[in-house]
């Protein structure tokens, strides 16, 4: 049956983009000690001691003449900042960008040589916030059990700038206890599932079973535009769950459910019966194939026909119990309501997967977010964009769709 589209409810702001004032256009200064005539190495510290106005995009910088380094901390509110020392042992680099209008804490040894040490340190504070614009939201939810299909969503309440997704990107740490392979593409508001730009990661294969997601947005201090910086990090942890997979064949009228490989469940059902062409020239009332995923569920749906109104040709207005969204056009798994003949033996459907009202008790309470489910034998494609229809667009063409273009892969889950 066909259904306005529901935006997924959103979870509170997790990050921000802000203003940032008075930072302009400098590096803040530095700090430098030793390197006199004793011998002793030099360490430079960026940003300077007593900068309080220092660019969170910058970042930390450590440097060493005359000597390697040795012991570097960087703090904020006591937690390590974290950071890499070249090879050569003369240079430390923060990781990731700095918190806006956060206070941090500097220490450097070097030492020559012939033995001479210099430590050096540096207090400063990053230029505060002055305006926002928000990271809305990450899918999955926070501890979600998800199917193996699910993609990973990080949302934005406004158009991100074309310079700035690549840094987003990179910015984006995820890692899962099976390496897995994947790569990032932005999406426009019309690709949105719920309206919203984002960057979305699909694995280039299913994930496996039974493992651990997360995902850290290395988003403060991020540069966003002129003086707009990420605000603080955000996180999310999830974990995939059983391999769920259903194939739903609309010539044979069956539905066959597998959990992990084996078939554990099959039942008879009734898919869109056609001929609704509509100006657009497609048959609203034909089921697309390909593959979808699970989306949101509701234990009653109303369900009225796009594009018409109350006593257009084709109109109705129903409450269908137990369903289970597969698409944004409106398509679910959901209890027949009609004629009980028609499952199993005919399509007869507004374009739904209609099932027994015990099997669709069943899988709506079953099923993850994010599990699999195939539909063929009909002449209408699921388009890739429609709701998370993610799996329909080949992975090379997926790729394309990301800022830096190249696919990544998970590292290791702490």
């Amino acid at each position: 049956m066909r259904a306005k589209a529901l935006a997924m409810a959103l979870a509170p702001v997790l990050g921000l983009a802000v203003a940032c004032g008075g930072g302009g256009g400098d590096d803040g200064g530095t700090t430098t000690k030793g390197g006199g005539e004793d011998g002793s190495p030099k360490v430079t510290i960026t940003p300077a001691n007593g900068d309080g106005k220092a660019r969170p995009d910058q970042g930390v910088t450590v440097t060493a003449a005359g000597g390697t380094l040795g012991a570097v901390s960087v703090k904020l509110k006591g937690t390590d900042v974290p950071g890499a020392l070249s090879a050569d042992k003369t240079k430390w680099r923060s990781k990731w960008t700095l918190r806006p209008g956060g206070s941090y804490q500097v220490s450097a040894t070097a030492t020559s040589s012939k033995g001479k040490s210099t430590t050096a340190t540096s207090a400063f504070r990053t230029t505060r916030a002055t305006a926002a614009t928000r990271v809305n939201n990450i899918v999955p939810s926070q501890n979600e059990t998800v199917g193996t299909g699910m993609p990973v969503f990080v949302q934005f309440n406004k158009a991100v700038p074309e310079k700035a997704k690549a840094a987003i990107e990179r910015s984006i740490e995820i890692s899962s206890t099976t390496p897995t392979e994947g790569s990032w593409r932005w999406l426009a508001p019309g690709e949105s599932f719920n309206g919203l730009p984002s960057v979305v990661f699909r694995p280039k294969r299913p994930w496996k079973p039974h493992q651990k997601v997360s995902l850290t947005v290395h988003y403060a201090g991020l540069k966003i535009g002129d003086d707009v910086f990420g605000d603080r990090d955000v996180t999310r942890t999830f974990r995939i769950g059983d391999s769920h997979t259903i194939n739903i064949n609309a010539q044979t009228h069956r539905a066959v459910v597998k959990k992990n490989g084996q078939t554990i469940r099959t039942w008879g059902v009734s898919l869109g019966s056609g001929g609704d062409i509509q100006k657009d020239g497609v048959d609203h009332l034909l089921t697309t194939s390909g593959v979808h995923l699970t989306m949101d569920r509701s234990r009653i749906e109303r369900m009225r026909p796009p594009g018409k109104k109350k006593g257009d040709p084709g109109w109705y207005d129903e409450k269908v119990p137990w369903a289970t969204r597969i698409s944004n056009s409106g398509e679910y798994v959901h209890q027949n309501m009609d004629d009980p003949s028609c499952l199993g033996r005919r399509n007869c459907s507004h374009g739904c997967v209609r099932s027994p009202g015990d099997d669709a008790k069943w899988f709506f309470h079953w099923s993850y977010r994010g599990d699999l489910v195939t539909i063929t034998g009909t002449k209408r494609s699921l388009a890739w964009w429609n709701g998370w229809g993610y799996w329909q667009l080949p992975f090379t063409k997926w790729t394309k769709g990301g800022a830096i273009g190249k696919t990544v892969t998970t590292t290791a889950v702490r």
